[in-house]
């Protein structure tokens, strides 16, 4: 018999330690992953679970007891300011280019984001495979090299691969992941407060929930309040685009829990949203300007109100242009290739009339930049707006 006394213990660890041994005694609250328990039982070890306070020989048995939600470490990763939800760069042969995104990672860490957020809505994780999502994942973990935290989307189509999937970015390094409903079939919501406190219950990682309504079902406020007794489960991104429901967020569930950690995933109310008490954002934009998104969330959190306004209404031309009449996130890689990124080709398909559109659209967004102070290459055809600049000042 071998003891582990891991609080996580995954597969990963009982591979580099079992070395044929048919028992393994577990502390009486370690938590064993969905992956962990498969290898067990393919391998037929008996767990030994010890009990707290008692020295009597423990019992063997094939089937884990499930154990308590893990509560935080003291040094839980603080997060607050500006997470970048990077798109993904594909190569000629529509593979992630792993060249490119170094390099485009490096320049998002480089010009002072405060966090990177892959796989998530702008990342086009459903557009991509398990082993895509894993690798892009691994990607930024290992050019980050924990300079910033890293929040990676865990949202798969079942909660078995999303326990798996926090798993593995657990062995990475990841410091938490972010998880929204279920997506394509929509579930009641007593299924998605039981959904959600499983995952709690078992995740190696923290979680922050995602609300998303327009590609999945609502996380009301009613429901977040439930799930406060769980400490994983530590915050709310909302990407609602609607400013009184973040507040009411903020409002009702700090009276529980002070440290509750709201961000916002909506450019057009972050300087509002951190006003208010927000955190932070996980931005599309900053990925395109991080340098203006992230003096924004800087000006907002110690209250110089006229550069954050200024800053505020100058980023709106430029949501609206890569948001607004073109399939997502299309417009935002077309913003990252004005910034001088290869982008590659799209993952989903699109009329000749769209491809037009999109060549059109790199000018317009190519004369917004210019207008910020950026310089830029490629064509464009502004009009004359004698708008100050607002990076290098």
């Amino acid at each position: 018999m071998i003891r582990i006394d891991d609080a996580v213990i995954t597969a990963q660890t009982l591979e580099g330690r079992l070395a044929g041994e048919r028992q393994v005694e577990i502390g009486p609250g370690a938590k064993l992953t969905p992956s962990a328990q498969d290898l067990l039982r393919v391998q037929g070890v008996e767990i030994v679970r010890r009990e707290a306070g008692n020295h009597s020989p423990p019992t063997p048995t094939l089937a884990p007891a499930p154990a308590p939600a893990v509560p935080h470490a003291a040094g839980r990763q603080a997060f607050a300011g500006i997470f970048c939800p990077n798109v993904v760069l594909f190569d000629s042969q529509n593979r992630v280019n792993h060249a490119e995104m170094e390099r485009y990672i490096n320049w998002l860490i480089e010009v002072g984001i405060h966090g990177l957020y892959p796989n998530g809505s702008t990342g086009e994780f459903a557009r991509l495979s398990q082993e895509e999502r894993q690798d892009v994942v691994r990607l930024v973990c290992e050019v980050n090299k924990g300079r910033v935290p890293i929040l990676a989307g865990a949202s798969e189509a079942n909660l078995r691969d999303v326990l798996k999937m926090a798993e593995y970015y657990a062995s990475l390094g990841v410091d938490a992941i972010a998880l929204m409903p279920p997506y394509y079939y929509e579930i009641s919501s007593e299924s998605l407060f039981e959904y959600f406190a499983e995952i709690a219950e078992e995740s190696p990682l923290d979680i922050l929930l995602y609300n998303i309504p327009r590609f999945t079902q609502e996380l009301s406020i009613d429901l977040l309040e439930r799930l406060l007794p769980y400490d994983r489960i530590f915050g709310t991104k909302d990407s609602s685009r609607d400013l009184p429901r973040v507040l009411n967020t903020m409002n009702r569930l700090r009276q529980q829990r002070p440290d509750y950690v709201v961000m916002t995933g909506c450019e057009e109310i972050v300087f509002p949203s951190v006003l208010m008490g927000a955190n932070g954002g996980t931005i599309a934009t900053s990925g395109i300007v991080p340098e203006v998104i992230v003096e924004l969330y800087e000006k907002a959190k110690s209250g110089d109100i006229e550069r954050a306004r200024e800053l505020q209404y100058r980023i709106l031309d430029l949501i609206n242009l890569m948001l607004l009449g073109v399939n997502f996130p299309e417009g935002f890689k077309t913003g990252v290739a004005a910034r001088g990124f290869d982008v590659g080709p799209a993952r989903t398909s699109s009329s000749a009339s769209e491809q037009e559109y999109l060549i059109k659209l790199e000018a317009q967004i190519n004369c917004v930049l210019a207008d910020m102070g950026y310089p830029v290459q490629g064509p464009r055809a502004c009009p004359a707006t004698n708008l100050p600049p607002i990076v290098g000042r």
